[in-house]
């Protein structure tokens, strides 16, 4: 599953603060203090992400946040003694953070603050050495550059990757938008089917009513008519009846009955 926006970042500040964490600081320097506290808001972010990544990464993750906040709370302690024996508590990550480490950059900086501790005690106990002063901070300022070009490294691969990924999401966005166009094109070509379908089935039911109330009209014509005629025909047998009978007593009465 590709990375999120949320989480390339956060691997890019983490990378920074891996950086700062191997550096060495000023007792003033605020910057990385401010960066975990920014790692920490952003991996609560991630852990409540419904795409957020695979536990076993999301443990390193928290595994590195967590081993630069115990380094920076082991850097305000008084003693060497206390900050030795703080960073022997100390668990660095397991992997790399960006492609370019060949070992995590945490458990460098593990080793390193280890050996500035040790140091530290050895010069409280025996005195300070002034040459060893010297080579130490000539080490120091040449493991400073070593870093700082692999940061600028890490930095350009990570701007790659990212405009890889943003590539990426923006492909899949221009799919997507060309499929809710599709989906709408089709949507509405349903719905004027449907549409339509509706308008010949109520000019049916309409058409039905109007042949229906014909019908209607042209039986009730039609028993009229059929009551017209028996109405007629009744009354014409009457009067032949009638006649009839009135024949008879007439013809009675004219002739009468022989003897």
């Amino acid at each position: 599953m590709a990375a999120t926006r949320l989480e390339l970042n956060l691997i890019r500040l983490l990378s920074r603060c891996e950086a700062l964490a191997a550096e060495r600081r000023d007792p003033e320097e605020w910057r990385l203090e401010k960066y975990v506290s920014a790692l920490e808001d952003m991996l609560r972010e991630l852990k409540k992400q419904s795409s957020k990544p695979a536990p076993e990464l999301l443990n390193e993750y928290s595994r590195k946040v967590d081993f630069l906040k115990g380094l920076l709370e082991a850097e305000k302690l008084a003693s060497s003694t206390e900050k030795a024996l703080a960073n022997q508590f100390l668990a660095p990550g397991r992997t790399p953070t960006t492609t370019k480490e060949r070992t995590p950059a945490t458990k460098t900086v593990h080793l390193q603050t280890k050996a500035r501790c040790t140091g530290k005690m050895r010069s409280e106990l025996l005195g300070t050495d002034s040459l060893a002063m010297d080579d130490s901070e000539e080490l120091n300022v040449r493991k400073r550059k070593g870093l700082a070009s692999d940061e600028k490294q890490s930095a350009v691969e990570l701007d790659a990757v990212l405009k890889h990924h943003q590539d990426v999401q923006e492909k899949l966005a221009e799919e997507m938008l060309s499929l809710a166009r599709s989906l709408k094109n089709n949507t509405l070509a349903a719905q004027n089917v449907i549409k339509q379908d509706n308008q010949t089935l109520s000019h049916s039911l309409r058409m039905a009513d109007q042949n229906f109330e014909k019908l209607k009209d042209e039986s009730d014509r039609l028993e009229q008519h059929a009551k017209k005629s028996v109405n007629w025909l009744l009354w014409i047998m009457l009067i032949v009846v009638c006649f009839i009978f009135i024949s008879m007593i007439l013809f009675i009465r004219i002739f009468p009955k022989l003897k």
